[in-house]
């Protein structure tokens, strides 16, 4: 969805670059968005930094009275005929993803940037109200099934922004054993698998959408202090930081450091609204660029091979219509 008045791709972005700086220029009047996950966070600032650019924000969350709260600003800012709708939406329940998906279709409004936002990171074993691993479930089918069945609404020129992570380095799909039915559970591995699966999706998304002018892309946001980090302990956070650290050294890298939401959001903004199509389609990006695959397992930079393999997304894509019981 890059405007003509957006600045070019190649312009000089990264890591601590904010939403309003990537969108220094940008008229996104007349543009209609689909965010989320608008109760906290990224999602928040995603929706902010769009609405006061112009675009109308239809924003998604599973507790409206929270997500209300929580957008007085978006509300606020809006400038140029942008503004935010709030629908429900409830990612670990199928009944809900298919309701939210058919109010939209009933509204036939079309969009021209769906911003998958929201996810869970490291819960403890559970499962979404269709028998779904958590994380799994709502990170990657909840998504997968929403996004499918609104295609209709993407126009020709539209963009789907995946949020995946430089957590998909813990682990790829496996497609034989989602639910860790016979594996014993990690919640890494759980986050990893979820995250590599949003990758996945959006290469066979863009593979099969290419020729109708719909690009997909996924991004890795960075490391952020947010709600996503709710059920980790202070001392599991720190824990986790550790061993990121650690294992930067040893591949040379630097240290780990948190950015703030304004800049976490910033890279969900350059792939949906500035950078072509051409550069970000079937990709992988992080601080506002398009990574490079690093096949180091030790690497925290750049995307892994597995997560960008198009035979894999394809294998993924047909176990999630089986997973979900619909065929797109």
């Amino acid at each position: 969805m890059a405007t003509t008045a957006a600045p070019t791709a190649s312009k000089a972005f990264g890591a601590t670059s904010t939403t309003d700086e990537v969108l220094k220029g940008v008229n996104l009047a007349g543009k209609r968005v689909l965010v989320t996950g608008v109760s906290a966070g990224l999602g928040v600032e995603t929706a902010r930094a769009l609405a006061a650019h112009g675009a109308e924000v239809v924003g998604a969350a599973r507790d409206l009275a929270k997500a209300k709260a929580a957008t007085v600003e978006v509300r606020a800012g809006a400038a140029n005929g942008g503004g935010l709708e709030l629908v429900e939406l409830d990612l670990a329940s199928l009944a809900s993803v298919r309701a939210c998906a058919d109010a939209l279709l009933a509204d036939a409004s079309p969009f021209d940037l769906v911003i998958a936002n929201a996810g869970v990171m490291a819960c403890p074993f559970g499962k979404t109200a269709d028998g779904f691993e958590t994380q799994f479930g709502a990170n990657h089918l909840g998504h997968f099934v929403l996004v499918n069945r609104i295609a209709a609404l993407m126009k020709p020129g539209s963009r789907l922004v995946n949020l995946s992570s430089a957590g998909h380095r813990y682990s790829d799909v496996d497609l034989d054993d989602p639910n860790f039915d016979r594996t014993p559970f990690d919640p890494w591995i759980a986050y990893g698998r979820s995250k590599t699966a949003n990758v996945l999706f959006a290469v066979e998304f863009d593979r099969r959408h290419k020729t109708s002018g719909v690009a997909a892309t996924a991004v890795h946001p960075g490391g952020i202090q947010t709600e996503l980090s709710r059920h980790l302990t202070r001392e599991a956070m720190q824990a986790l930081v550790d061993r990121i650290n650690a294992a930067n050294r040893a591949a040379g890298e630097p240290d780990m450091s948190f950015k703030t939401i304004p800049q976490g959001a910033a890279t969900s903004v350059w792939a949906g609204a500035v950078a072509t199509a051409d550069e970000v389609g079937g990709r992988y990006c992080e601080d506002c660029h398009v990574a490079e695959i690093v096949p180091d397992p030790a690497s925290r930079r750049g995307v892994k091979p597995y997560a960008l393999d198009p035979e894999r997304a394809k294998a993924l894509w047909a176990k999630s219509e089986e997973m979900a019981g619909e065929r797109f």
